[in-house]
């Protein structure tokens, strides 16, 4: 991409040493001739003025300009929500196969689902009882149903799932987006988080990290309940006068440090900070000014309802940001709520019964809106939970075989893709990792992600990093 020119120096897989050698080359004399004309214009060649979120342009055409991830932290069971399986119910208490035992020996018998399934939408694609009004959009929804990942454990399979790797300390998701792409609306942050009043989510802000990215790509938490951002007024008001030559100062002394230490990609991202919230002062009030909405749309979300008011509020936040600009943003629930290793059919409904209200206004606000042609949404965990009981009435964790649904952005919808075997074990047809998800969600923002790139400890780094991902095509309308 133009304004990262490391991104364009990986080749496609296959090429040889010597076309690499030339194209490196070439690379160099380009490299060259930008330092003389950044030095021109009064940049040094370190400088990280370009690290920005101004809008770029993607690697093609692109389906979708922004992105709502509902992240259901702890991992959802996808056999009672959306992969019905009834062989459970057949062999229910009984000892699993041999070939879906599980090794670790924390599961017993097998636990049949105590919701019923049933078919919804002209595409007849199956959902529990507990998801009623997402079922009601089923003809937008894909479920792949065919996810696997690399770990069972929560922080492990949670940096997977946001970063690409089982490892901590890598760039999220939403940070190579906007790294990538930028932003349309300056006045907000590129990359927003609603974490829940309640409390964060486990791993708290590394779920939104910007790794080593340069930090101005980290998402931005903002909050649901009271204002917005705290300390984004003065606690006395004054003159607009005064407030703009206070700016203006501050600018001329940050620009004065800045070319005392060049290169200083921490004290960049404070500046710009700083500056952004001088911006949002106005912009993140009205963005976030829920009662300047109608009746009607506050109970689609189920703002008249204390069981979906705290979900349904950051739903109908997210909509207001991506309806202004923004291009990530994630909604997180406290703790790990879906972790249901005792009472997996208690916790799991009323996970739902917080959630599925939300998400079907959220579905159904952005499609009368127009936004959902332009907006991916992804709901799922980092693993699903296990065919087997835990104890009498639990499940455990589960990264052999788990669902996630994608809408929106170019997604074609009324459809299930892949499949786990008749128990829900182990994904069998059309396997999905978790850096094929990814590479689809980048393929829809028109990123290809062989080529969205970052120098980092001489290597050219990528969110998939070393797995062969693939877009997955059926997925797109």
């Amino acid at each position: 991409m133009p304004s990262h020119p490391f991104s364009s120096l990986a080749g496609p897989p296959g090429v040889s040493r010597r076309a690499v050698l030339s194209r490196l080359g070439g690379s160099f004399g380009g490299l060259a001739l930008a330092a003389l004309l950044g030095e021109a214009h009064g940049e040094s060649p370190s400088s990280p003025s370009r690290f920005d979120v101004l809008p770029r342009p993607p690697h093609a055409p692109a389906r979708a300009k922004s992105v709502i991830q509902l992240f259901m932290h702890g991992g959802p069971s996808h056999v009672d929500l959306l992969d019905p399986k009834p062989m459970l119910a057949r062999y229910d208490g009984k000892a699993p196969p041999d070939e879906v035992a599980d090794r670790e020996k924390i599961t017993g018998n097998l636990l049949k689902s105590p919701f019923r399934f049933a078919r919804h939408g002209q595409s007849g694609l199956p959902f529990s009882e507990t998801l009623p009004r997402i079922a009601e959009h089923a003809d937008d929804l894909a479920v792949i149903r065919s996810m696997y990942t690399e770990h069972r454990n929560h922080e492990q399979a949670l940096w997977m799932m946001h970063t690409g790797l089982i490892v901590s300390g890598r760039p999220s998701l939403g940070s190579w987006v906007t790294y990538a792409l930028g932003t349309e609306n300056q006045d907000l942050p590129a990359y927003v988080v609603l974490p829940d009043p309640k409390g964060l989510p486990v791993d708290g802000i590394r779920n939104w990290s910007s790794g080593w990215l340069p930090p101005i790509y980290q998402g931005t938490p903002f909050r649901s309940e009271g204002l917005p951002v705290l300390n984004l007024r003065p606690k006395d008001p004054r003159p607009a006068e005064v407030d703009q030559a206070r700016l203006a100062l501050l600018g001329a002394l940050n620009d004065e440090h800045k070319q005392r230490h060049p290169g200083e990609l921490e004290l960049d991202a404070r500046i710009a900070s700083f500056e952004l919230a001088a911006r949002m002062q106005l912009s993140a009030t009205d963005a976030l000014n829920l009662n300047t909405e109608s009746p009607e749309t506050r109970s689609l979300y189920g703002l008249d309802n204390p069981i979906t008011r705290s979900y349904g509020a950051r739903c109908l936040m997210a909509r207001r940001l991506v309806e202004r600009g923004v291009r990530f943003v994630q909604i997180f629930m406290s703790g790990q709520p879906w972790d249901t290793h005792t009472n997996n059919a208690a916790s799991t409904r009323v996970c739902c019964d917080q959630t599925d209200t939300p998400i079907a206004g959220l579905l159904t606000d952005l499609k009368r809106t127009g936004l959902l042609d332009q907006t991916v949404v992804i709901w799922g965990g980092e693993f699903g939970r296990t065919p087997g009981a835990q104890g009498p009435d639990g499940r455990d964790h589960h990264p052999f075989g788990f669902s996630v649904w994608l809408a929106g952005g170019g997604i074609k919808g009324g459809q299930s893709y892949g499949s786990t075997d008749e128990f829900g074990y182990h994904a069998t047809v059309d396997r999905t990792s978790v850096a094929d998800l990814h590479a689809t969600i980048l393929h829809l923002l028109g990123l290809d992600s062989q080529h969205l790139v970052f120098p980092h400890n001489g290597r050219d780094e990528r969110l998939t990093d070393v797995y062969p991902a693939r877009p997955i095509l059926p997925l797109l309308a």
